[in-house]
C-alpha cells in the first residue's frame, strides 16, 4: 500500500512538471515572414517573440483549452483557442490592421479638418486664420473647391446648388437658422464663434445617410469636448468689441463669450453704396457647458443673437429707393450626449432647437413671422471588429411657422404652416483590407405636410491605389421640401430630388495633399411658379429639372518653404436648371464657370507676425438681359479680390490685426437690374449691383489672459 501510494505521488509530480512545445511560423498575407511578433498563452506568462524566418516556439506547462494570441504593430491580433497539445507547428497569417495609418479612408464628397482625420486637409487652425474670412468658418470654406463666389450673400454655394440646398449641424444636429438675419445683396454671416469648434466635415456632395433635407451639401461643426485652460479672451475692433470666459472644476466646464457690432462709426468714416437709415447692429452670447460622466460626455449649447437695421435700397423702378428695415432676434439650444455602452456599443443623442423672430418693414407694408424648429436625434453605433461597423439611428423634426402681413392698400394677410418629419437612418462600413473600403447606406424619411415617403441609398467605396494616394467612388439620392418662401403659399408639392455620382482622387505625403474630384448632379421635381417671386396667388409645380457637372481640383503645401503654408483651389463649373420662374433651363446667376483660390499664411520670426493673403478670382456670371430677348444671356465682368491680414504679436498674449479685403481696389459688379417696362425706344434700362463698399478694413486688439501667460487668440484671427 506505502509503496503505491509513493507511485502515485511521483506520476502527479511528473505530470505537474510534463511540458508541451508550441510552435510555429506567423507570416504576412502575402506570405512574408514577420519577424518580432508578439506570440504568448491569454492569461500566463509563457510566450516568446518570432524570428527573422517568422518561426517561434515556447515550453508551456498548462493543459487543455487554452487561447493563443499573436499580436504585431499595423496587423490584427490573432486569436486562436485550441488544445494546447494541438498548437505545434502552426502556420499563422496576421490581417492587416485597417485602422492603422495608411490605410484607406471614405472621403469621396468630403473636406476634414481636424487633428484626427486621416484625410484633412485643413484644420481649425486654417479655418479661423483665412484673410478675408474676418474669423467666419462660411468664409473659410468659400475658398475650397466645390464653392462659387457669391460674395453679395455670403452663404454656401456649392456644385450649382443655391444657397438653400446647404446645411450647418453643430454635433450632430441640425441648425435652422446658421446665418444673420441681412437684407438682399448685402452680404452675411455665420452666427458661431469659431473658438468652439475643433474640427470640421465639409460635404460637397455625396454625404452620409445620416444626414438629410439637403440637395448639396452639409457643413458639420463639432465642439470642443473639453477645454485645455481657463482663461480670458477679450476683442476690440473697429466694428465693435468682445469678450468670453472659459472656467474648469472636476468634471466640468463651462465657455461663455459676448460679442457686440455696431457699423455706423465705421461708415461714417468709409464711403457707402448704401443709404443707411440704421447701420447693421448686432449682439450675439454664446455659452458651452460641458460635463464628463464615466463613460460618456454631455455638452449643452445656447446662442442669443439679435439684429438690427435699415437702409434705402437702391431700386430701378423705385427712385427715391425702397425704405427697408429689419429686426431679427433668433435663440438656439443644442444638447447632445456621447457615451459608451460596453460590448462595443456607442450612444450619440441629442435635441436642437430654434426660435427665428422676424419684424421686416417694406416702404408701407409690416411683414412679422415666427419659426420654432425642433430636431431630436438618437444614433447607435456596433463594432464588430476593425473591419465591420454598424451605425443605425431614428430622428424627428418638427417646424412650425406662422406669417402675417399688414399695409395700407390691403387687408391683412396671415399663414401658417406645420413641417413635421421623421427619419430613419442605417449605414455600414466594411474594411475588406488596408486597401479597400465599403460604405453603404440607407435613408427613409417620412413627411407628414407633404404626406410623401422617401427611401434614399447612398453608397461610397474607397481603394488605395498605392502608399499615399488613393481613388474613391461615391452615389447617393438626396430629397429637399421645398422652401419657406414656397409652403407657406402651396403645401402639396412634393419634395426635390439631386442624385450624385463622384470620382475622387486623393494624394498625401508629408505636410503635401492633392485632391482631384469629378462629379455630376442630376436635379428633378425642382420647385417652379409663374410670377417673379413666390405670391400668394401664383401657380406651382414640380416640372423643375437640371444637371450640375464639374472638376474640382485642391494642392496644399505646408513643407516646402519654411514658416510658409498655402493652398490653391480650382473648379470647373458646368451647371443648367429649370426651375423658379425660369421660362426654359439656364445657367443661374450665382454659377460662374471658374472659380480659382489662393490662400497663403505665412510667419516672420523676426516681425512676431502672421501675414496672410487671400486671392478670389471667379469668371464671369451670367445675367438676364430682356434687350437681347434670350433668357440668361449675357455675362459680368470677372470677379477678383486680393485679401490680405496681418497679425503681430505684441507679447505671447496680446495680438494687433489688420484686415483689409480687395486691397487692389478690383472694380466688381455682381449682376445687373432692368426697369419693369421699356422705354420710348423699347430699351430697358439698367443698373449694375456691387459691393457695398470696394473694401472692408477692420483693426483690432486681442488681449488673452490666462495663467500659463502662453495662450492667445491667433487661432481665432
Amino acid at each position: 500500500m506505502k509503496l503505491t501510494l509513493t507511485f502515485a505521488f511521483v506520476l502527479i509530480l511528473l505530470s505537474a512538471d510534463a511540458q508541451t512545445t508550441i510552435s510555429g511560423k506567423v507570416a504576412d498575407p502575402s506570405g512574408n515572414p514577420i519577424q518580432g511578433a508578439n506570440v504568448y498563452l491569454d492569461g500566463t506568462y509563457d510566450g516568446s517573440s518570432s524570428d527573422e524566418n517568422g518561426v517561434f516556439s515556447f515550453s508551456s506547462s498548462e493543459t487543455g483549452l487554452q487561447t493563443l494570441k499573436v499580436s504585431f504593430l499595423s496587423f490584427e491580433t490573432y486569436s486562436l483557442q485550441k488544445e494546447v497539445t494541438e498548437m505545434g507547428a502552426l502556420n499563422i497569417k496576421l490581417r492587416e490592421d485597417v485602422n492603422s495609418l495608411g490605410s484607406v479612408v471614405l472621403n469621396a464628397g468630403t473636406f476634414s479638418a481636424g487633428d484626427n482625420s486621416k484625410a484633412s486637409v485643413l484644420n481649425p487652425l486654417d479655418i479661423v486664420t483665412t484673410a478675408g474670412a474676418a474669423g467666419d468658418y462660411i468664409g473659410a470654406f468659400q475658398t475650397l473647391p466645390g464653392t462659387s463666389n457669391v460674395a453679395e450673400d455670403g452663404r454656401l454655394f456649392v456644385r450649382g446648388g443655391d444657397a438653400s440646398e446647404a446645411n450647418v449641424y453643430i454635433d450632430g444636429l441640425r441648425v435652422f437658422q446658421p446665418f444673420n438675419a441681412t437684407a438682399n445683396n448685402i452680404p452675411t454671416r455665420g452666427r458661431f464663434s469659431p473658438f468652439l469648434f475643433k474640427g470640421t466635415n465639409f460635404s460637397t456632395g455625396g454625404y452620409s445617410a445620416e444626414y438629410g433635407d439637403a440637395l448639396s451639401s452639409v457643413l458639420l461643426l463639432n465642439t470642443i469636448d473639453e477645454p485645455n485652460l481657463e482663461k480670458t479672451d477679450v476683442s476690440f475692433i473697429s466694428v465693435g468689441l468682445g469678450v468670453g470666459n472659459t472656467q474648469k472644476w472636476k468634471k466640468n466646464s463651462l465657455s461663455i463669450n459676448a460679442f457686440y457690432i455696431n457699423l455706423k462709426p465705421y461708415q461714417e468714416i468709409i464711403s457707402q453704396r448704401v443709404d443707411w437709415i440704421k447701420p447693421f447692429e448686432s449682439l450675439s452670447g454664446e455659452a458651452v457647458y460641458r460635463h464628463k460622466f464615466n463613460k460618456g460626455l454631455l455638452k449643452i449649447y445656447g446662442g442669443l443673437n439679435y439684429t438690427d437695421l435699415q437702409l434705402i435700397q437702391e431700386d430701378i423702378d423705385v427712385p427715391e429707393g425702397v425704405n427697408f428695415g429689419l429686426k431679427n432676434r433668433n435663440l438656439y439650444l443644442n444638447t447632445s450626449y456621447k457615451g459608451a455602452l460596453g460590448n462595443d456599443w456607442t450612444i450619440a443623442s441629442g435635441t436642437s432647437f430654434a426660435n427665428d423672430d422676424n419684424d421686416v418693414n417694406i416702404i408701407n407694408t409690416d411683414i412679422e413671422n415666427r419659426e420654432n424648429s425642433f430636431h431630436f436625434k438618437i444614433k447607435l453605433r456596433k463594432r464588430f471588429s476593425n473591419r465591420f461597423k454598424l451605425n443605425f439611428g431614428i430622428e424627428q423634426f418638427i417646424n412650425s411657422f406662422s406669417e402675417k402681413g399688414t399695409a395700407s392698400d390691403f387687408e391683412t394677410f396671415k399663414t401658417s404652416y406645420n413641417n413635421n418629419s421623421t427619419a430613419a437612418f442605417t449605414e455600414t462600413n466594411i474594411f475588406f483590407s488596408k486597401k479597400l473600403a465599403l460604405q453603404i447606406g440607407v435613408r427613409g424619411v417620412h413627411n407628414v405636410l407633404l404626406n410623401d415617403t422617401k427611401i434614399s441609398p447612398r453608397a461610397s467605396l474607397a481603394y488605395k491605389t498605392a502608399s499615399k494616394s488613393q481613388i474613391s467612388l461615391a452615389y447617393g439620392d438626396f430629397y429637399q421640401a421645398p422652401q419657406q418662401e414656397v409652403l407657406k403659399y402651396d403645401t402639396t408639392l412634393d419634395p426635390q430630388r439631386s442624385s450624385h455620382y463622384i470620382l475622387n482622387y486623393l494624394y498625401q505625403n508629408n505636410g503635401r495633399t492633392f485632391r482631384a474630384e469629378g462629379y455630376y448632379k442630376s436635379y428633378d421635381r425642382l420647385v417652379k411658379f409663374n410670377t417673379e417671386t413666390p405670391e400668394f396667388n401664383s401657380l406651382y409645380d414640380n416640372n423643375g429639372k437640371g444637371y450640375a457637372t464639374g472638376l474640382d481640383i485642391f494642392w496644399r503645401d505646408n513643407k516646402s518653404i519654411k514658416n510658409l503654408e498655402y493652398w490653391a483651389s480650382y473648379s470647373y463649373l458646368d451647371t443648367e436648371r429649370d426651375y423658379r420662374n425660369y421660362p426654359n433651363k439656364a445657367t443661374p446667376n450665382f454659377a460662374a464657370n471658374h472659380n480659382l483660390s489662393l490662400v497663403t499664411k505665412y510667419w516672420i520670426d523676426n516681425w512676431k507676425s502672421l501675414l496672410s493673403t487671400t486671392y478670389n478670382f471667379a469668371s464671369g456670371r451670367p445675367y438676364n438681359d430682356p434687350n437681347a430677348g434670350v433668357f440668361q444671356n449675357k455675362k459680368t465682368r470677372t470677379f477678383n479680390s486680393l485679401d490680405v491680414s496681418w497679425a503681430y504679436l505684441i507679447s505671447q498674449q496680446k495680438i494687433l490685426y489688420l484686415s483689409v479685403s480687395n486691397i487692389l481696389d478690383f472694380d466688381n459688379t455682381f449682376n445687373y437690374q432692368y426697369t419693369n417696362t421699356p422705354d420710348s425706344n423699347g430699351n430697358f434700362a439698367r443698373r449694375p449691383i456691387k459691393p457695398n463698399a470696394d473694401q472692408f478694413i477692420i483693426v483690432g486688439f486681442f488681449w488673452t489672459i490666462s495663467d500659463d501667460k502662453t495662450d492667445n487668440q491667433l487661432d481665432n484671427l
